[in-house]
């Protein structure tokens, strides 16, 4: 007779252990389905325009390149472009290198959103907009334009051990390269009127004396410290397609230039390499 109560009494426990096992689990498929519901309503999916290949700046957009992809919603309606947009893409340019398969934004676009007038459309995201000083020569005789891709180069005094300024003795340093022009003056790529051709309107586009440019913080600061010392600031003009930088760029100065000025003269003419190989093997 125990032995049947004590049956019955682990049934029963069990029976219970059981139910309360399922009402746990019930009422955390309740929470789970409520923070999905939360989740989808705040982050919920979305079709986004992207290209189905890696696009190089510059590159004009075609139909053939354009495709569909998924996104989250929050922070991005509004933001990337969707089908509607398709009319708004194709024919314009690219700016800067642009991955296969990520959500297209406006501010990927050559001239951002055209519906809205205020650069900072045009400013992509972790970018800030900084204007230099340049006059007609720093600028490639005022040909640089809006959507260019362009090097910044200065030439400074740099002071001595001492912390003494040395004047007369300038040393010139590639300072950035491959950054983007937002703006000439007040123009952008917006703004930027049809070309009718002609020297006389080629004339009115060239009045600028500052460039804005597409910079990091941290670059935005060395363009801000290189003005502030006074230091000369030239671009020069590099084709939209050019994706490579060259690396350990040397500072020049007036001892730098003494030493390899024949060797950049002999860089440039195929002939005199060979020339000089052969004379380097003989010499071997």
């Amino acid at each position: 007779m125990k032995r049947q109560i004590v049956l019955v009494a682990s049934l029963v426990a069990g029976l219970l252990a059981a139910l309360m096992t399922r009402m746990y689990i019930s009422s955390k498929e309740d929470y789970i389905h409520a923070l999905k519901t939360k989740f989808n309503r705040e982050y919920g999916e979305m079709e986004a325009l992207c290209f189905n290949r890696t696009v190089g700046a510059g590159e004009v957009i075609t139909a053939e390149i354009i495709t569909t992809c998924k996104t989250y919603r929050k922070g991005n309606e509004g933001v990337v472009l969707t089908k509607e947009n398709i009319s708004d893409v194709v024919g314009r340019r690219t700016v800067g290198y642009h991955e296969k398969m990520m959500p297209l934004r406006w501010n990927d676009l050559e001239g951002g959103d055209l519906r809205e007038s205020r650069l900072s459309e045009d400013v992509r995201a972790h970018y800030r907009a900084v204007s230099i000083s340049v006059n007609g020569p720093a600028s490639v005789s005022g040909m640089v334009r809006p959507g260019d891709s362009v090097d910044v180069i200065g030439t400074f005094d740099f002071p001595d051990d001492d912390g003494k300024i040395r004047r007369g003795d300038p040393v010139t340093c590639t300072i950035l390269q491959k950054v983007l022009v937002l703006a000439t003056g007040s123009e952008t790529s917006k703004s930027r009127p049809a070309p009718r051709g002609g020297m006389g309107s080629m004339r009115q586009q060239q009045g600028y004396s500052t460039v804005t440019l597409s910079v990091t913080p941290r670059e935005a600061e060395m363009l801000a410290f290189a003005e502030q010392i006074r230091g000369r600031l030239v671009l020069t003009l590099r084709n939209r397609n050019d994706m490579e930088t060259e690396e350990e760029l040397p500072t020049v100065n007036f001892t730098t230039i003494r030493k390899e000025i024949e060797d950049l003269n002999r860089e440039r003419n195929p002939t005199d390499r060979r020339r000089a190989a052969k004379k380097k093997e003989g010499a071997l």
